[in-house]
């Protein structure tokens, strides 16, 4: 693959250089009383040293976040040399190399840990992403991530997630009305909450069914996507036999990778998962160095 660049890189709603810069600010404690710099680059590492390094991954993976890690190298060094040798949403086997590497050594010293942090977090999602999304096997349902993410780091999630084969659910609370028991408790009804978000002129409404017997009111209320919240295989077949096609079904609620395949398999058109970005393991990513 060709040498990266960053508008390689294009992700809606999110500020790369801004991700970047305040991530290296962090580590490197800029505003800090005797922060702003890497204090053991500096007295170790001769300012015009070069290295030269190769990115590879120990576990059997699924990529994310590779150009991601790149642009904090390229931030520290303009002129490294970075060739980025696997395509994001790849499955790759242990050992393969992922980045190579060429420039000035503090500059990679430094930006190392970020840059290994972001695409370990961001890989180890899509890797659990793409196991849900092979245990679901061929019922054709469409795995979803949540809003179960770290804050800040959204877009970055949402994203891995895809990079996994999943399909991103609301991207927050703007981009649709998620009705839930609490917001029907204070409403009155599932009628009076669906039928006030409406007047509001709000075209995406989600309404959270708990029971059978709250699927016909929200259907009547005009409800156009139903999340059948913590229902087994059997009762989610007999929920999705009543919808009758009127409305898109979710499965959501406690769906393990031991599960998800008699979920998926019960007819709904979608299955959310909310440990894909709250509760993934890191991938095992090293980079190693070598002085030119």
């Amino acid at each position: 693959m060709s040498d990266f660049a960053l508008s390689d890189f294009e992700l809606t709603g999110f500020d790369l250089a801004a991700f970047v810069a305040a991530t290296l600010a962090e580590d490197l404690g800029v505003g800090l009383p005797g922060g702003g710099h890497d204090v053991t680059c500096e007295s170790v590492i001769p300012a015009d040293a070069r290295f030269s390094g190769v990115m590879d991954s120990r576990d059997p993976i699924t990529v994310a976040g590779l150009p991601i890690a790149a642009a904090f190298f390229r931030a520290l060094d303009p002129d490294m040399r970075i060739e980025i040798l696997v395509a994001e949403g790849a499955t790759i086997a242990p050992g393969t190399d992922l980045m190579r590497l060429s420039g000035n050594a503090r500059a990679m010293l430094t930006a190392e840990r970020s840059a290994l942090n972001t695409v370990q977090h961001l890989s180890g999602i899509a890797t659990m992403t793409r196991q849900y999304v092979d245990a679901m096997g061929d019922a054709g349902a469409v795995l979803l991530d949540t809003r179960k993410t770290i804050p800040g780091l959204r877009h970055l999630e949402k994203y891995a997630t895809r990079m996994g084969g999943a399909q991103n659910h609301r991207m927050g609370l703007w981009d649709a009305a998620m009705i839930k028991d609490n917001h029907i408790a204070v409403a009155g009804s599932v009628g009076q909450a669906i039928g006030a978000a409406r007047a509001a002129g709000i075209a995406r409404i989600i309404c959270e069914v708990d029971h059978i017997d709250q699927i016909e009111p929200a259907l009547a209320a005009g409800a156009n996507h139903l999340l059948l919240d913590n229902m087994g295989p059997d009762m989610l077949r007999a929920a999705v036999a009543l919808v009758a096609g009127r409305a898109p079904c979710e499965a959501s609620g406690g769906v393990r990778l031991d599960t998800i395949g008699a979920i998926a398999a019960s007819g709904v058109d979608y299955v959310s998962v909310g440990r894909l970005t709250q509760s993934a393991p890191a991938a095992d990513i090293g980079l190693d160095f070598t002085p030119l």
